[in-house]
């Protein structure tokens, strides 16, 4: 089977971000790191960032042998998936880890830099800590798409000569996808209850009862606070949004290989397209990056709009540039094709952007929340979660019209639910997903930028550099903020278009698993299954699945609960314990925070992960295919929408506090202020814990399914 000449372009385009990435990281480190103590403060972040990770990984090797030998049993012995799925599995959770240990090294070494930097001026400072920040997504990327390009030609030159040879080896390149989702989850989960735990006894101790600031050197918790951003939202965020990326191009190329079939060497083009525009989006993400500068005294506007320039112009260079890849791969109706492509991207933007209006503090709705303070944190909690559910609108929307408009574009503009039609209209689904995330180098680098901007000004603030440094870091981390909020409103947007695109891989792979049902057409599939909303079997699996949404956000939420009582009664007795602490005259036991949120972290993160992989294994062997199908689509709706609403709630009550600190509603050390410090502190899981994971939880379950399709459809209790 011949492979088309723009598939190289795939991993050209790799190296080219792996070699990029690697020329941000080596001037970044030419940077000087600043005082002796900005050293120190440094290394104390360094040492517990990567002793966390090195136990973490421990734990998650256990996770993946085990599940490597039962996938291994299942292909070898019961003989109900194919023999490279083991391996395809590691190596998606190897790359997946690999990325975010890159992007977390990076971090704990820019943090400092950045905090040096914004002692001379706030463009300097954006420029290290984005351009680190550039370092995970271009490390994501090119990863990404070099695990994909390996893959594709290994399995292509083993069956290269099979019938339906290209549904085979796209549908066997999704289990790797597995593989990231569940060490994804496993860094999301374990880093959020580390970070959170750390960040909520810093906060409850330090701010409200103590009355000093944040990242103060006198708190016993604020170094872990410090580490738990790089393990949770940069480790964990690097492996969450490889997954995604991953996901969104195997899915889509595995429906391209669906849709084409019958279509000849048409099938090849359509299975190279989405890999094609992720290669040319990294170039394109490289320009984006290049862009993104500020000026003295800049306003949070200001520097939003310095991330819009490279961020927008990427989107627009990758949509001008759709059209000419589509079109140099001669595929049919190439030009509806781009246009759900542009859908896509254009939901990335409005879901961003809504994002934004909804968490920064710049707009009304954060505002409010910190006006609320006035009477109380009981009505600046009221507030937030009022603000959080309201914003869901226009996500989902958003995402609702990308899917009808994608399905339409892919069909000729035509709502046309004919069996071939169906096929291409998820296609055009699929790669409307693509389109969402294929200047992800960029995207992904304004959302690993805050963790580090974060650590920039704890680290100000430690090494006591005055307050006009403090003022820019200050700016920097509440830009932060906001950029974060907004990267997990686009992670959990392609999260939906991609897990919308893994239901018919499903059914693909339940077709390979059942020879007799391979020339059923995706109506005659539903029909064979009673796929119906009048089937019990598949209420009981929606159901099933929205419940699993809010388990797994209850779950989390409570270990990072149990895990701040033992940090907040650890900081207590050492303001009792160690005399001179409150003065300034002895140094807290930072280590024992340390371990103390790496202990519950480890402990926590292991049920609510196993769970994800559990539910859509049992569910299917209990109700069968009819209530899979089921399960994926309630965990989708309630995930999503759930999502969206504790991400942005907890990003409005972070910048609202951040408001407040400027000098508004009474400033810092007012009534209002403590008022939205425990707003804060609530909204820290839900944005960094339970929000961020419900994407990966979404995915995972749609990749468990496709990898036990096989197991299910042979051996489900109800069929």
């Amino acid at each position: 089977m011949t492979i088309h000449p723009l598939f190289w372009l795939v991993p050209i385009a790799s190296v080219v971000a792996l070699t990029a990435a690697y020329v941000f990281f080596r001037l970044m480190l030419k940077a000087d790191e600043g005082t002796p103590r900005m050293r120190e403060i440094a290394q104390h972040v360094r040492v517990g960032a990567m002793a966390y990770l090195k136990q973490q990984y421990k734990v998650v090797l256990i996770v993946f042998i085990v599940l490597a030998i039962v996938f291994a049993f299942m292909a070898y012995v019961l003989e109900v998936q194919n023999k490279w799925v083991p391996f395809a599995f590691l190596t998606g959770g190897f790359f997946s880890g690999l990325a975010g240990f890159f992007g977390m090294k990076t971090a704990t070494y820019a943090s400092g830099r950045t905090a040096n930097a914004a002692r001379k001026s706030l463009d300097g400072g954006l420029k290290i800590a984005f351009r680190s920040g550039a370092v995970m997504g271009l490390t994501v990327v090119g990863l990404g798409l070099l695990d994909i390009a390996v893959w594709f030609l290994v399995l292509n030159y083993f069956y290269a000569d099979e019938s339906n040879a290209l549904i085979v080896i796209t549908t066997t390149m999704l289990t790797f996808g597995m593989g990231a989702s569940t060490q994804a989850l496993f860094a999301r989960v374990g880093g959020g209850i580390y970070t959170k735990a750390a960040d909520v006894g810093a906060d409850i101790v330090g701010k409200v009862e103590q009355d000093i600031p944040e990242d103060d050197p006198r708190n016993p918790a604020t170094i872990a606070d410090n580490v738990g951003d790089n393990v949770g939202d940069v480790a964990g965020m690097g492996a969450d949004l490889y997954e995604s990326y991953c996901g969104s191009i195997l899915s889509t190329a595995a429906l391209g290989a669906t849709a084409f079939a019958t279509a000849g060497d048409m099938q090849m083009r359509a299975v190279i397209a989405p890999m094609a525009i992720a290669a040319v989006g990294i170039f394109l993400s490289l320009i984006g990056i290049f862009l993104v500068r500020t000026k003295e005294g800049a306003t949070m506007r200001n520097l939003l709009g310095s991330l819009a320039l490279g961020t927008n112009v990427s989107a627009a260079l990758i949509a001008v540039s759709t059209f000419g890849i589509l079109y140099a791969l001669g595929l049919d109706n190439w030009l509806g094709l781009s246009f759900s492509v542009i859908s896509g991207l254009v939901a990335g933007v409005i879901i961003g952007q809504a994002t934004e209006y909804y968490t920064s503090h710049s707009y009304k709705p954060t505002k409010a929340i910190s006006e609320a303070g006035l009477t109380g944190s009981a009505t600046v909690i009221i507030k937030g979660i009022g603000t959080g559910m309201i914003s869901t609108c226009i996500p989902v929307i958003t995402i609702c019209v990308a899917i009808i408009l994608s399905y339409l574009c892919a069909n000729g503009f035509e709502l046309d639910m004919q069996p071939a039609a169906i096929s291409k209209g998820l296609y055009g689904i699929g790669i409307a997903a693509v389109g969402m995330l294929s200047t992800l180098g960029i995207t992904l680098a304004t959302d690993a930028y805050g963790p580090i901007a974060d650590n920039a000004g704890g680290n100000a603030e430690m090494s006591e550099l005055g307050e006009e440094v403090r003022h820019r870091t200050d700016a920097l981390d509440a830009l932060g903020n906001t950029t974060a909020a907004t990267g997990k409103g686009f992670a959990i947007g392609s999260a939906a278009l991609t897990a919308l695109a893994l239901l018919a891989s499903y059914i693909e792979e339940v077709k390979i698993a059942k020879p007799e049902l391979a020339n059923l057409s995706i109506p005659e599939f539903m029909d064979h299954y009673q796929v119906n909303l009048m089937n019990p079997r598949v209420l009981a699996g929606a159901f099933i699945g929205a419940m699993a949404a809010f388990l797994f956000c209850g779950l989390t939420m409570e270990a990072v609960g149990r895990a701040a009582q033992d940090m907040v009664a650890e900081v207590r007795d050492q303001f009792k314990r160690i005399a001179g602490i409150l003065e300034g005259k002895a140094t807290p036991d930072y280590r024992r925070c340390v371990e103390i949120s790496t202990r519950a972290a480890q402990r926590e993160m292991i049920v609510p992960s196993v769970l994800a992989i559990i539910i859509p294994i049992a569910t299917g062997l209990i109700l069968g295919v009819a209530g899979v199908l089921g399960l994926l689509l309630g965990g989708l709706c309630a995930g999503f929408t759930l999502a969206v609403f504790m991400a942005n709630a907890g990003g409005a009550w972070d910048n609202a506090k951040k408001n407040v600190e400027e000098g508004n509603f009474g400033g810092k050390g007012s009534f209002a202020h403590k008022a939205t410090i425990v707003g804060d502190t609530v909204g820290d899981p839900f944005k960094d814990t339970s929000g961020p994971s419900l994407n990966i939880l979404i995915k995972l379950m749609s990749m468990v399914s496709v990898v036990m399709a096989g197991l299910i459809a042979t051996y489900s209790l109800l069929g």
